[in-house]
């Protein structure tokens, strides 16, 4: 099978088609055929959500995942919607600078929300 039946993500062959968008039941990443790629989007800077949007500061997300807040028993509930949020260049991955109600300032990666 060619590269471009495969996952871009972690590279599986059993993805599937749904609607306009491929999906792999491993990772569960959602990815556009036409989109570029995401290696292109890494090159040119674009932070991109869970589903291939792209971001910009201001932008209103909605958390996709229950996560975690490390050094405390908070959760970020699935569903939870975050305004203005502000795009930064995190070396760990957390691309996403944001103020929660009921938690505060904290750092999401993009790969845990989608776009509003």
């Amino acid at each position: 099978m060619s590269d471009e039946h495969k996952c871009p993500q972690c590279g599986c062959e059993h993805i599937y088609q749904d609607g306009g968008l491929w999906v792999c039941p491993e990772c569960a990443h959602e990815w556009n055929e036409f989109s570029t790629s995401d290696t292109d989007a890494a090159s040119t800077g674009d932070v991109r959500d869970a589903n291939g949007n792209v971001l910009s500061d201001g932008d209103t997300i909605t958390v996709t995942k229950d996560l975690k807040v490390k050094g405390s028993s908070l959760v970020v509930k699935s569903g939870t919607k975050v305004k203005n949020i502000k795009l930064v260049d995190g070396s760990d991955g957390h691309n996403i600078a944001c103020k929660i109600s009921g938690i505060g300032a904290m750092n999401l990666k993009s790969e845990f929300v989608k776009k509003s």
